[in-house]
């Protein structure tokens, strides 16, 4: 069975377009952020949400579990400030960029950046530590995922890089900044995802790299590498109809 197709039988992405399910991506941040990490002070979000200012200019994404109904993990699209399109993005403010050949002459109204990428901390554990997972209910059993499920959890990070392709497709975007841990980055890039370092490595969130996706060379990289991980990541072609063919970029 193909990577897309086990996946969709054990998860679904679910865009985040109601207040309801924004809480939700709050909730999980918060989870993740607050008390998994301890990135952010959960102090300073006495709600248990864990929202930002640039919440209200992003487009957000679960990834929700099937058969027990929890979110596994989610991500936003920052957009561009349509009142102010010179704003600057969070890997602006918090990261070091010096790559000016590669962000200098990009038009801000097609860039965007890849934002709060995180997976519950239950679906992170090898399937030997099933025994151990962290935020699961007292009520669930070791074996409550089954093999396939577990297979699939590496494919968690590569959905919520889907749900950032069809965004920044339907909003025109063709550039995305992205705070990359290192894993994180060399894992993309076994498979042909290939974002480029804009500048040092720092501390932001942990150590992330600083970097950039250009949407044109995604297709050939990933097609080149592995075919069936360009299904995944464009539902079968539905999420890529060439990058809008119209547009030169």
């Amino acid at each position: 069975m193909a990577t897309i197709d086990v996946f969709n039988k054990y998860f679904e992405m679910v865009p985040a377009t109601t207040n309801a399910l924004k809480n939700e991506v709050y909730k999980l941040r918060y989870q993740v952020y607050c008390i998994e990490t301890k990135f952010e002070n959960p102090e300073h979000y006495l709600d248990g949400l864990e929202f930002d200012e640039f919440d209200q200019q992003s487009v957000h994404y679960l990834i929700r579990h099937r058969s027990s109904g929890d979110y596994a993990a989610t991500t936003r699209l920052v957009l561009p400030d349509a009142n102010n399109p010179e704003k600057l993005f969070p890997a602006e403010i918090y990261c070091k960029i010096d790559n000016i050949s590669v962000v200098g002459a990009i038009d801000r109204k097609h860039l965007a950046e890849i934002s709060r990428f995180c997976v519950s901390k239950a679906f992170k554990k090898r399937k030997n530590e099933a025994h151990t997972l962290v935020g699961i209910r007292t009520d669930w059993k070791p074996d409550h995922f089954t093999l396939d499920e577990r297979r699939t959890f590496p494919h968690i990070s590569l959905a919520l890089m889907v749900c950032v392709i069809k965004a920044s497709y339907e909003n025109d975007i063709y550039y995305t900044y992205a705070a990359m841990e290192p894993a994180l980055l060399r894992f993309l890039s076994a498979l042909g995802i290939n974002l480029i370092k804009i500048g040092p490595l720092g501390d932001y969130h942990g150590e992330r790299w600083p970097t950039m996706l250009k949407a044109t060379e995604l297709q050939n990289n990933v097609t080149e590498k592995n075919p069936d991980i360009w299904d995944l990541l464009t539902n079968k072609g539905c999420y890529w109809p060439s990058v809008k063919k119209s547009v030169n970029h």
